[in-house]
């Protein structure tokens, strides 16, 4: 199957080639369109839970449990839509958000019960869209075997990281300026507008392997050695967002500069986004393989030191350096998926890559928050530290697990088994 690159081979692999793909545009618009909402959802149960119970406690405990719901569930939508097709999971997928969204919304302003939102709250996250895990599944059927694949991902990261600086601010605005609904309204409504159109465009979602062809199994993708050991890098870099995030709030209002929380996560934001971007330009020689362990060593390393700023201009610094060592690690990994996972469970490895961040993050916001309650202030950072450096001792251990798999093989019950379909 040949790559639908148009650029010459030889050329450097860079944003411009990859922008240039014959039928990108018409995933990525709507794609960028869908994944919005995403980004929004956390911050606007918080508020909204938090305005109409006055408790702090109950909004993160609510957000909690949208977060590990989605975290769970995530990876069998994935799987489902390796099976059955991206369609057919994403229509009843955004349909049941959008519904779930808005019962959670009618529950809190009608003053439930807690345990009436956490029972909303499980269907909320646990059908979130996972359209980025798709965008990427469909960038490898357009860019298969090309030295492209690496900045598509560094793309995707970059993407990811931009929803994440403009759906908080968006739901902030909506939850202040309109009501403390608008942003969960406007997250259900986005959804679905946003879900429905990314699902028109069957043209470049991946195939789905014929009933009765030649006995191919469906593979799953967590039953894959190098799989495992992703997510559990995975769940490291999630710790490093968990906590960041409590800990950054509770540095600035220990010193009476709350409104200094924002200007420091952006910073570590840019680092992240700044790194993805030089990450992608690169036309890398090393085996991913050796950049995800100097990586992942070099976040730990960053990370590991945190706890240690007791100033602003230092806590920044450290936070930028952590951001710019992220997207490295992120993007490599989501690359190694390509060569370690056959294309028919591509969007489920995703998507448990995917929740695992979430996952960390949802422990990481709970520990670190007991531990600034309890210990002393930025007694959070230990978090980060202690996430990075536990699963960088789990990937040098089973680094031989990342090998991936030969090009050409085929297998019978479906390891590296490519069904001979056309690509647009």
């Amino acid at each position: 199957m040949a790559s639908t690159v148009t650029s010459g081979t030889g050329s450097r692999p860079g944003y411009g080639q990859l922008l240039r793909t014959r039928g990108a545009w018409t995933f990525l618009l709507p794609g960028f369109a869908a994944r919005q909402p995403f980004a929004m959802l956390t911050i606007s149960i918080v508020l909204l839970v938090q305005h109409t119970t006055g408790s702090y406690g109950a909004a993160g405990a609510a957000a909690a449990v949208t977060g590990v719901s989605m975290a769970l569930f995530a990876p069998y939508s994935g799987r489902l839509a390796d099976r059955h097709g991206q369609r057919a999971v994403l229509l009843p997928g955004v349909l049941v958000h959008t519904l779930s969204g808005l019962t959670f919304t009618a529950l809190a302003l009608g003053h439930a019960p807690l345990w009436a939102l956490f029972v909303a709250a499980v269907p909320t996250g646990a059908s979130v869209p996972q359209i980025g895990p798709m965008v990427r599944a469909r960038w490898g059927v357009k860019l298969q075997d090309s030295p492209l694949l690496s900045t598509a991902a560094a793309f995707e990261s970059v993407t990811d990281e931009l929803t994440f600086v403009f759906g908080p601010l968006l739901a902030t605005a909506l939850c202040t300026a309109v009501t403390p609904a608008a942003g969960l309204v406007t997250e259900a409504g986005l959804t679905l507008i946003g879900g429905l159109l990314f699902a028109a465009q069957k043209s470049t979602q991946p195939k789905v392997a014929p009933t009765g062809h030649a006995r191919v199994e469906h593979v799953s993708a967590l039953g894959i050695p190098g799989v495992r050991v992703l997510i559990v890098t995975f769940l490291g870099i999630g710790s490093v967002f968990g906590g960041m995030q409590v800990s950054l709030a509770a540095f600035t209002e220990s010193i009476g500069e709350p409104g200094l929380n924002g200007v420091l996560y952006g910073t570590f934001a840019a680092g992240n986004m700044l790194s993805g971007l030089v990450c992608g330009a690169v036309a890398w020689k090393v085996a991913p393989q050796r950049r995800l362990l100097v990586g992942y060593a070099a976040l730990a390393l960053t990370a590991s030191a945190l706890w240690t700023a007791h100033s602003v201009p230092l806590l920044a610094g450290l936070g930028l350096l952590v951001g710019m060592c992220i997207a490295p690690a992120l993007i490599t990994g989501y690359t190694l998926v390509e060569g370690l996972v056959p294309a028919g469970a591509r969007t489920e490895a995703f998507t448990w890559l995917t929740g695992a961040v979430a996952l960390g993050q949802a422990a990481a916001v709970t520990v670190a928050g007991q531990l600034e309650d309890r210990l002393w202030g930025g007694a959070g950072f230990l978090v980060p530290m202690a996430g990075t450096v536990l699963a960088l001792g789990t990937l040098v251990a089973l680094r031989s697990r990342l090998a991936t798999r030969p090009r050409s093989r085929t297998v019978a019950r479906g390891v590296g088994h490519r069904v001979p379909v056309a690509v647009d």
